[in-house]
């Protein structure tokens, strides 16, 4: 049994302190930061709250824009109070009293709920880029003569848009009396017709009194650009455009300040002053501000309190479904050696991987037991062998029925079964090294052809005792640095096994050439070849094709696994290709430094 976590240490424990921790910091940064900021937009947006008193504020502004002094505002002002049940007070910009609707208790608040003024209107109420209300048209107003006359002109314009098949817009009423007939985005066709009937010059020929307060404006326009330094002309229109000849940034800037600055000093003497308007209830309190009544504060601490509370209750219930599974894979990673349970995998989640991991593992750990316990009785097989030849006729000669000096045949098998023991000490020694990254190269630039030669050379000997012919191929004239000791070894044990699977009569071909950045020597032989089944062994220590594991055709079972190694070693790979009856081919593939591409190994 594996001993329990202190619940100090506990990763349960740990993970709901860090969740309440985390929840009641967020909660209450939450809480704070919605409470502030609310206060603190509404406060900023006092100037705005006459979005709910609409009616107050447009009320008074088309006064101001209609009427050059407040005292007369009184009973429109009593009777807004009286229909919104608010007391309203109009002070001037130093906060004197001009009207209340009210007694007056108390003071008035630290700051206005709007300021009433025409020509400085707040952006968000009156979307008009000047900031001049519209309402306010001064010497701009037309006579009842001069409205006549645009009305007519109007009415004439929208029988010539009907005559020309087309609904004609409707009048509309500009704020000086002008009468109008243009419709207010019109498409290309309805945009044509208007040129024809000249209805889209509504404002031209322009009216008297336009023509008189026009040119008083332009006046005070080119005024203004003088005193800013700008001597250039401007010529303002009857809609307050201008034109100020070709493009220029700075003269078109200059102007449209010019032009609101006039439009503001011609039309002051016909507007309100300003003022300052305070909206508060009878009492003479604030309406427009922010204050959290204990009601409130009771709903928010209570929507707290809640939202702690479930939060409590759900990081209590998801640290012990992430708990579970941990718990899981400590038992099962706690158990015997030999046996160690596969966990279930839940989800694809960090725990999910991590359970398949762990299954992985133990696959691999079994696995890996099996070989191991698998190459101890195939090293014990085979050194068991020439051990126990050597014993026989050792024990022979002990006894008298032998002697190796008058019996050469004797000598030799005692000799063979010798170098046969110290073949596989020597192949186990090797492999050892590599497993334990002992096993060093030594680069050096090897001409790839007179490696492939002294490899040759060596197994001749032993190719013509068989009866199997020896050939060479190499493409081009690589020299690439390798290890040469370590490479002749690899290479003759494949060309040795290839001799040894070969019948008499057969051909074993080496080849060798640089495809890409690769090089690549090849071993191919004309035996027996190798059933589909056994492939993926063939590079398995000890592993023989024969099931009988015959020890007739010699070899350790270590030589392919050794040029594994060596290939591994230098970076590259060795692969396998075979068929039953029609050969084998073994090709090792190693990395190169850059180098002219060589034609591929082919087959001939």
């Amino acid at each position: 049994m594996p001993a329990r976590t202190p619940w100090r240490h506990s990763l349960f424990v740990r993970l709901v302190a860090t969740s309440v921790l985390i929840s009641i910091g967020s909660i209450v940064a939450a809480t704070w930061l919605a409470v502030t900021r609310t206060t603190t937009a509404i406060q900023q947006a006092q100037a705005r709250v006459l979005g709910e008193d609409a009616d107050i504020y447009d009320s008074l502004m088309a006064y101001a824009a209609t009427n050059h002094t407040w005292p007369a505002a009184g009973p429109l002002a009593a009777e807004l109070a009286k229909r919104s049940g608010r007391e309203l007070t109009l002070t001037d910009p130093s906060r004197r009293v001009i009207l209340r609707t009210g007694p007056g208790q108390g003071d008035l608040p630290a700051e206005a709920s709007a300021r009433i003024d025409p020509l400085q209107t707040d952006p968000l109420l009156n979307p008009d880029r000047s900031g001049i209300d519209l309402r306010a048209v001064g010497p701009y107003a037309l006579t009842e003569t001069e409205q006549a006359a645009t009305r007519t002109r109007a009415r004439e314009a929208q029988d010539c848009i009907r005559s020309l098949g087309a609904d004609p817009p409707p009048l509309a009423v500009q704020q000086n009396g002008r009468v109008t007939a243009t419709w207010r985005n019109p498409s290309p066709f309805q945009a044509d017709v208007a040129r024809q009937c000249k209805a889209d010059q509504t404002f031209y020929p322009v009216a008297p009194t336009e023509a008189k307060a026009l040119k008083a404006l332009q006046t005070l326009v080119e005024r203004c650009l003088r005193d800013h330094g700008v001597p250039k002309a401007v010529q303002v229109y009857a809609d307050f455009t201008w034109y100020a000849g070709p493009r220029d940034n700075a003269v078109d800037v200059a102007a449209g300040n010019c032009v609101a600055v006039a439009r503001r000093d011609q039309l002051r003497p016909y507007v309100a002053p300003p003022a300052l308007l305070f909206v508060t209830d009878p009492a003479g309190r604030e309406t427009s501000s922010f204050r959290l009544s204990r009601g409130n504060v009771a709903r928010i601490v209570g929507v707290t309190a809640a939202v702690l509370a479930v939060t409590v209750a759900v990081t209590m219930v998801l640290p012990a479904r992430l708990v579970r599974p941990l718990r899981a894979l400590t038992a099962a990673a706690s158990g015997p050696n030999d046996e160690v349970p596969a966990v279930e995998v839940r989800g694809r989640d960090e725990i999910g991987v991590l359970a398949a991991a762990f299954n992985e593992l133990s696959r691999r750990r079994r696995r890996a037991d099996e070989q191991r316990q698998a190459v101890v009785r195939d090293v014990a097989h085979e050194l068991r062998t020439p051990v126990t030849n050597i014993r026989g006729w050792l024990e022979a000669v002990e006894d008298g029925l032998a002697n190796p000096l008058s019996d050469p045949a004797l000598a030799s098998a005692l000799l063979n079964e010798t170098l046969q023991l110290q073949h596989i000490i020597e192949d186990l020694r090797d492999l050892a090294a590599g497993d334990a990254g002992e096993l060093m190269l030594r680069t050096e630039p090897v001409p790839v052809a007179a490696l492939l030669d002294q490899v040759v050379t060596a197994h001749e000997a032993k190719a013509e005792a068989v009866g199997v012919a020896l050939r060479v191929r190499v493409t081009g004239s690589p020299v690439l640095p390798v290890d040469p000791v370590r490479l002749r070894q690899a290479l003759g044990n494949l060309l040795s096994n290839a001799i040894r699977h070969t019948a008499a009569g057969g051909t074993v071909t080496i080849r060798g050439g640089v495809t890409g950045d690769r090089l690549l020597l090849a071993v191919e032989d004309t035996g027996a070849g190798i059933a589909a089944d056994d492939l993926p062994h063939v590079f398995d220590r000890f592993w023989r094709a024969d099931s009988s594991r015959s020890r007739d055709t010699g070899g350790s079972g270590l030589g392919l696994a050794i040029v594994q190694q060596i290939a591994r070693l230098h970076g590259g790979q060795v692969s396998v290709t075979s068929a039953p009856g029609e050969g084998s081919r073994f090709v090792l593939s190693l990395p190169v430094s850059p180098a002219p591409e060589m034609d591929p190994l082919t087959r001939s």
